[in-house]
């Protein structure tokens, strides 16, 4: 199964408390920190929701 690398790229100060919650769901805390998440719908949907804060790389 493949996996998604996901590293935040933006600050959260000043965003959407629920684009917030929707980066710490990924955890995602830090500028420069980075995750792998399965490649699932689940994901594809949080990560096009704050997708102007990440960048995304696949596995």
């Amino acid at each position: 199964m493949a996996n998604l690398k996901i590293k935040l790229v933006k600050s959260l100060n000043g965003r959407l408390i629920k684009h917030k919650q929707t980066a710490e769901s990924l955890g995602l805390r830090k500028i420069g920190t980075e995750t792998i998440q399965p490649d699932n719908a689940a994901t594809r949907g949080k990560i096009s929701q704050i997708k102007y804060l990440v960048s995304v790389t696949e596995e």
